[in-house]
């Protein structure tokens, strides 16, 4: 077990610091920002945000919430939610937006970082695609099937629970660690048996292969969009004055969208270049709910944690109360 945690870590590090060169770590002004008195000049500061296909950013610029910042933003795009952790971990982010099970990875490989904000993101895009003409009818059947799915992505839980639930273990199935560009050529040239995945992927896939939902995530995990940041950022008091005020656009924008679907989706596909129908579809089905981070998302999370322990995925226990910071839960979405 040590020396799989050794391992984890290791690989996370090299991982981590091959982006930090990247990605352009080094003095980005937030000390710099903090006058004698204490005061925070926002305009020295720069956010470095880590995105995903079709997320923060176009999501923030759709709803307005970039007009009027008062520092400079950084974006870096990632294809998943485990290697933007990497980066924030190496300190070539400050914070970014992931999904419930990056947080647990990340945590298990001792990465310095917390969950400071989430929503609830809905479940019905959160998925286990088979080919359209699959014989796979039931979830038991993906017994010694070859299962693409991003590790340590908010689906490999999902498909966790779903095995789980049909009285199969991770062990009893071909898991084929893909990103989800190359996991959906791998489903369009007949690979694979079947794909877990998420939203805008699940409706990409329906679209572009004909693929169909075997199981969503209803009843089987969390919809948690959470927003994890640096250790390192959340000891700076001008990076964390920047972002008290991104967390409270961010959360703005997502109730934002759940009212303009049409509009959102228009922007996602010409940010993603997916078919206008296709980002509506995945828009619609993602509706958020903006919670706290509170015992209870703790607890899920946990839940999540302890699984892929007794699965042998992760090197032992993590207490996940560990990996949040629960001081931006009174921020006010109404100020801007």
């Amino acid at each position: 077990m040590n020396r799989l945690r050794t391992a984890l870590a290791s690989l996370l590090t090299a991982t981590a610091l091959a982006l930090a060169a990247g990605c352009g770590g080094g003095a980005d002004g937030g000390e710099a920002a903090v006058g004698a008195d204490g005061s925070v000049d926002l305009s020295k500061v720069t956010l470095r945000i880590g995105d995903q296909k079709g997320g923060q950013r176009a999501l923030l610029g759709a709803a307005g919430e970039l007009d009027g910042v008062a520092y400079r933003i950084e974006w870096k795009q990632f294809t998943s939610g485990p290697p933007l952790l990497e980066a924030v971990n190496a300190g070539a982010l400050d914070v970014g937006a992931v999904g419930n099970t990056p947080p647990v990875f990340a945590a298990a490989a001792g990465s310095k970082i917390k969950i400071i904000a989430a929503a609830d993101i809905g479940l019905t895009g959160q998925a286990v695609l088979v080919p359209k003409d699959s014989p796979i009818r039931t979830p038991a059947e993906l017994k010694g099937r070859r299962i693409a799915v991003a590790k340590g992505s908010s689906s490999h839980y999902h498909l966790l629970t779903v095995l789980r639930r049909a009285g199969l273990a991770f062990a009893d199935i071909q898991p084929q660690y893909l990103a989800p560009p190359d996991a959906l050529a791998a489903l369009s040239s007949g690979k694979i048996d079947a794909w877990a995945i998420w939203d805008p992927y699940t409706a990409q896939g329906e679209a572009q292969t004909g693929a169909r939902i075997l199981v969503d995530g209803r009843g089987y995990t969390t919809g948690y969009q959470v927003i994890a940041a640096a250790d390192r950022a959340l000891s700076d008091k001008a990076k964390t004055a920047a972002l008290r005020d991104y967390l409270a656009r961010q959360r703005r924008a997502l109730l934002w969208a759940n009212d303009h679907v049409k509009e959102w989706g228009a922007v996602w596909a010409k940010d993603t270049g997916l078919p206008v129908a296709v980002a509506e579809k995945a828009a619609e089905r993602r509706a958020a709910r903006l919670i706290q981070v509170d015992d209870t998302l703790v607890r899920n999370e946990q839940q999540i944690a302890d699984a892929f322990a007794g699965q042998k995925l992760i090197p032992g226990r993590v207490a996940m109360a560990d990996f949040v910071d629960r001081r931006f839960n009174d921020i006010d979405i109404q100020a801007k």
